[in-house]
């Protein structure tokens, strides 16, 4: 079992569906990323962690869109098509999407993966 396969599974039910669903979907958007434990919370990355999962005892859990663990001067401001509008943006390199529970991952899978797949290849 991995650490991230430990973490989940000490999750409440609710929560490790919502969470488990995420972690299938973002693994699938790219055969490059790759999981493990970052910031106390399950993350994602391809050269540098990309993606981190932030759960909280009430509310959605989010998925912290970022370009790596530390900024990036003078990286160009990321172009992503949502037409969803999934993302909040929190800065120019930093967006959350909220996921309210498994059924909703399934309901945005494809917004999602569409924001995953132009997303990485602008990382870093």
């Amino acid at each position: 079992m991995s650490d991230v396969d430990d973490y989940v599974a000490a999750l409440d039910p609710a929560p490790r569906e919502t969470v488990e669903a995420i972690r299938a979907l973002v693994l699938a958007a790219d055969p490059a990323i790759r999981e493990g434990i970052k910031w106390n919370a399950p993350s994602f990355a391809v050269r540098d962690w990309f993606a981190t999962l932030n759960l909280r005892p009430k509310g959605p859990v989010r998925v912290v869109l970022h370009t790596g663990a530390k900024a990036v001067p003078g990286h160009p401001d990321l172009v992503v098509n949502d037409p969803e509008g999934l993302l909040a943006w929190q800065g120019k390199d930093r967006a959350l999407v909220a996921f309210t529970d498994a059924a909703d991952v399934e309901a945005k899978r494809a917004a999602f993966t569409g924001i995953l797949k132009q997303w990485v290849p602008q990382l870093p």
